[in-house]
């Protein structure tokens, strides 16, 4: 059984889209590991802000079967299947890491590359997984999450799932 871990993203409706994701997700895997929810600002193109988080969860799927529901799940929640790279989005499901694997596994880059180039990414891990360690450069995300540094900002929002709050504003 490999440890997943996913990234989540929406700049549509964006509070409804994670909630049914999370949902959606639970509902498939089980238990879920689940990060704050941070918002930030769109990068590659000028829209609305997204939100975006991280989930780990343990599965017995290949990255092939894994990668094809995550596609159908976006899918079910509107995204159009030609939509081009950056533009708005009703649900954004990367697959971040799968267990320990490197490379090219059935399409899918792992661990994926935004990892370590998009604070949106590296945080919500670094949150959910401190002492995990990327399984390239073979530092922990937290120690990762510390030494970031770019102009990217993100901060956390207040987000309810299932009657309990997942994250709060900074006041």
């Amino acid at each position: 059984m490999a440890r997943v871990f996913l990234g989540i993203g929406s700049n549509v409706e964006r509070y409804r889209h994670v909630g049914l994701a999370l949902g959606a997700l639970q509902e498939m895997f089980g238990e879920l590991s689940v990060s704050p929810v941070y918002e930030s600002e769109p990068v590659g193109f000028a829209g609305s802000n997204f939100l975006n988080l991280a989930v780990g969860f343990h599965t017995e799927l290949p990255v092939a079967e894994l990668s094809q529901r995550l596609k159908q799940l976006e899918l079910d929640f509107g995204r159009s299947p030609d939509a081009p790279r950056f533009s708005p989005r009703t649900l954004d499901l990367d697959i971040l890491t799968y267990g320990d694997e490197v490379g090219m596994v059935a399409g899918v880059e792992l661990p994926r590359g935004e990892i370590l180039k998009n604070a949106f990414v590296l945080k919500p891990l670094a949150d959910i997984a401190p002492r995990e360690t990327h399984p390239v450069s073979g530092r922990c995300y937290r120690d990762l999450w510390q030494d970031y540094r770019t102009g990217q900002k993100l901060w956390p929002v207040d987000f309810n799932w299932q009657g309990r709050q997942i994250s709060a504003a900074i006041s």
